[in-house]
C-alpha cells in the first residue's frame, strides 16, 4: 500500500491494517496483556503524530495461549484482512507454528519477547534479546560467583527451556560446573511439590527457572510455602536465577516469594534515564497505576514505533521496503538506543542484571552500550566465556 493524501483539503491519511496476535487469555494471559498495551500504546501515540502521513489500524486477536488459534487466527489476518505487518507471539512455540503462514505470505512478523535464538528469519523481526543479550551475562556473573555451580533447571517443555538448558550445559561445564537436573514441565502446568522436595534433597548451589505462565507462578508460591520448613530454600543460601520473571508477575505472585531472585533481560523499569521515565509515566497514564508493563511490553512498544518510522520512510508498507528502510533507523528508547541488525533482523541491545528486591526488580549491572546481537553464538567461545566481578559491580 502506498502512502498518499487526498489532496482535497482534508489532509486524509492512509490507514494501514496492522494484525496483533498475543495470548491475553490462557496460561500466560498476565504477559500478553502488558504486550498489547505496549502495542496499542505505540499506535495510539503514532496516530497522534501529525508528521505520520498514515494511521495503523489495528486488529487484535487473542489465541489463548492455543497453537491452533495461533495458526487460525495468523492466516485470517493474513488472508482475510490482507496484513503485512503482524506484531505477536510470546512463546517461541507460537512463533514457530506461525512462521511458515509468514514466510509463505511473505509478511513480517515483528516479534518483541525474549528468546533463545538459533533462528534468523528474513520475515520477522527479533526485537527481544537473543541468548549473548540475556542468557550469558547471566551465566558470566554466575560464574564469577560460583565458579564451578551445581545447577537444578526447572523450565516449561518447549524449545525455550530445551536451548537455555543446551546452552548452560556448554558453557559451565567445562569450568567444572555441572546441571545435576533439568525438570520440564508441560505448559500450564502446576504440579510442583515433587520437584521442589528433589531440590531440598539434592540441595544444589544454583536454581534456574526458565517456567512461563500459571507453572511459574505455582513454583514460586510453592517454593516460598516449603522454605517456611526447609531452611535450604531461604534466598540467602541457595542462588536463584530467573530468565522469565518480569514485574507484573511479581506484583501479581508477591514479593515476599521472589525476594532475592537474580533476573537478566534488556529492560527493567528500575532504569535510570529521563527516556525510560517518560515511557512509564506515558504508559501509567494511559493503563493506570496499577498497569506494569514488561520488558517484552516494553519491546512490543518499540516495535510499533519501529514499523511506523520504516513505513514512513518508505513511503509504503511492502514488506521488502519495509525491511530495507528498517536497517536505517536508530531509536533512543527506554533503555538505551535500539537498531537493527541487517544481517540476521536481531535488535541491538543493552543487557541488564537486576535482583528482585521488597518487590522491586532492581537493576545493579548494565552493559555499557549496545550488544549486537549473535542469536546463534558464533561469535562466542562458550567454554571461555568469563569476565571479571568488576565488571558486575553495582
Amino acid at each position: 500500500m502506498q502512502l498518499t493524501r487526498t489532496g482535497d483539503g482534508s489532509d486524509k491519511k492512509t490507514v494501514i491494517p496492522v494484525g496483533i496476535l498475543y495470548s491475553v487469555s490462557g496460561n500466560y494471559g498476565v504477559i500478553g496483556r502488558e504486550m498489547l498495551n505496549g502495542i496499542m500504546l505505540a499506535i495510539e501515540e503514532i496516530n497522534a503524530d501529525a508528521s505520520y502521513s498514515f494511521t495503523l489500524a489495528p486488529i487484535v486477536y487473542d489465541p489463548g495461549g492455543s497453537l491452533d488459534k495461533y495458526d487460525e487466527y495468523c492466516h485470517d489476518l493474513l488472508y482475510r484482512h490482507g496484513v503485512k505487518h503482524i506484531i505477536g507471539c510470546y512463546t517461541s512455540a507460537s512463533r514457530k507454528q506461525i512462521l511458515p503462514l509468514i514466510e509463505g505470505a511473505n509478511a513480517l512478523l515483528w516479534h518483541s519477547p525474549r528468546y533463545e535464538g538459533f533462528e534468523s528469519s528474513s520475515n520477522v523481526v527479533y526485537l527481544g534479546a537473543a541468548p549473548n543479550q540475556h542468557v550469558l551475562p547471566m551465566i558470566r556473573y554466575l560464574l564469577d560467583h560460583h565458579p564451578q555451580p551445581q545447577i537444578y533447571h526447572i523450565g516449561s517443555n518447549y524449545v525455550w527451556s530445551w536451548e537455555i538448558d543446551r546452552i548452560t550445559r556448554e558453557i559451565i561445564e567445562p569450568a567444572g560446573g555441572e546441571v545435576i537436573a533439568s525438570q520440564l514441565l508441560p505448559l500450564g502446568a502446576g504440579e510442583v511439590d515433587a520437584i521442589i522436595a528433589d531440590i531440598i534433597e539434592k540441595r544444589p548451589a544454583v536454581v534456574l527457572a526458565t517456567l512461563v505462565g500459571v507453572s511459574a507462578y505455582r513454583f514460586y508460591q510453592a517454593w516460598q510455602q516449603a522454605a517456611q520448613l526447609h531452611p535450604f530454600l531461604h534466598s540467602e543460601t541457595v542462588l536463584k536465577l530467573s530468565l522469565t520473571l518480569c514485574e507484573p508477575e511479581v506484583a501479581m505472585i508477591g514479593a515476599q516469594a521472589l525476594e532475592g531472585y537474580l533476573v537478566s533481560a534488556a529492560w527493567f523499569q528500575s532504569v535510570d534515564n529521563d527516556a525510560n521515565r517518560q515511557f512509564l509515566s506515558r504508559y501509567a497514564a494511559r493503563f493506570g497505576e496499577a498497569s506494569s508493563p514488561s520488558v517484552d511490553a516494553q519491546t512490543a512498544w518499540l516495535a510499533g514505533q519501529f514499523l511506523a518510522r520504516s513505513i514512513m520512510q518508505a513511503g509504503s508498507d511492502e514488506v521488502s521496503s519495509v525491511r530495507e528502510a528498517l536497517w536505517q533507523q536508530e531509536i533512543d528508547g527506554p533503555a538505551g538506543k535500539v537498531r537493527i541488525d541487517a544481517q540476521n533482523n536481531h535488535a541491538w541491545l543493552t543487557p541488564h542484571l537486576a535482583r528482585c528486591e521488597n518487590g522491586v526488580l532492581q537493576v545493579f549491572w548494565q552493559a555499557a552500550e549496545p550488544v549486537q546481537p549473535d542469536p546463534w553464538l558464533t561469535w562466542v567461545e562458550l567454554e571461555q566465556l568469563h569476565i571479571g566481578e568488576a565488571d558486575h559491580a553495582p
